[in-house]
């Protein structure tokens, strides 16, 4: 009987509940002074906490991050302009909640794309839906997009994602239809969801970047508008962990 129920459950994907039921049987002595509905509740809890562990995996999964990244291991040690108390706020998810940005800045080295992948993958852990992109990739994905008539559905996409974030910004020069797909890309997401852009200018550069005055303001009208801000500085982190020592590099 007990290997009937446990089969059902499986049949109707309460793994967690058919795993847990399957300890309560094998360690007899540690259950059996607990009350049916105790047991019960224990079955119900790790089923929860099942589906709770999948869920953060599939989310982790599908925001592609570049780098495997924990809040928990972020480098405080070396002055970069950041403290422990700004990333524990930021890391409690309220600016996602709430529909803010989030602009990271600083040289190449310092460590954006770390944090932005910590922050965003503390996300997945709370629960909130997130994306990582270069932004070259993503003007790829949309041109492409264009080309074989899933464009709107690619910006419907976009739009639902809790926390976008957009590694690279102003690496490249915009075409005049890049300037447009940013455009649609954070019309959409104003005031509904975040996104989160690292870049090695300063944002006081990122108007001239986009190189064009009308596309420019509205894009960044709606970017800066209640966004938070780490303007990281300091020596290349890359630099600073390289294994190698002075007599080890090749001349």
């Amino acid at each position: 009987m007990t290997t009937e129920i446990i089969i059902r459950l499986r049949q109707l994907k309460l793994g967690g509940m058919a795993d847990a039921l399957q300890r309560q049987l094998e360690q007899v002595g540690t259950y059996e002074g607990l009350s049916f509905t105790d047991r019960l509740q224990l079955l119900i809890d790790q089923e929860n906490l099942t589906r709770t562990q999948r869920k953060q995996e599939r989310l982790i999964r599908q925001a592609r991050f570049k780098l495997r990244a924990s809040v928990q291991e972020i480098d405080y040690q070396h002055p970069r302009n950041i403290s422990a108390s700004q990333m524990a706020r930021l890391a409690q998810g309220e600016w996602i909640n709430r529909q803010q940005n989030l602009l990271i800045t600083g040289p190449c080295g310092s460590g954006k794309t770390y944090l932005a992948c910590a922050l965003g993958h503390n996300g997945c852990l709370q629960g909130y839906s997130v994306r990582y992109y270069r932004l070259s990739r993503l003007l790829l994905e949309l041109t492409q997009a264009k080309a074989d008539g899933s464009y709107h559905k690619q910006l419907k996409q976009l739009a639902k994602v809790q926390l976008l974030i957009i590694d690279d910004w102003g690496l490249e020069p915009l075409t005049p239809a890049h300037r447009n797909d940013l455009m649609e890309i954070m019309d959409d997401r104003h005031g509904t969801t975040s996104t989160s852009v690292i870049s090695q200018l300063p944002t006081d550069q990122w108007y001239a970047s986009i190189g064009d005055n009308t596309l420019a303001d509205a894009i960044l009208d709606r970017l800066m508008h209640n966004a938070h801000r780490l303007p990281l500085k300091g020596e290349s982190m890359r630099k600073r962990l390289s294994n190698l020592t002075d007599g080890e590099h090749l001349g």
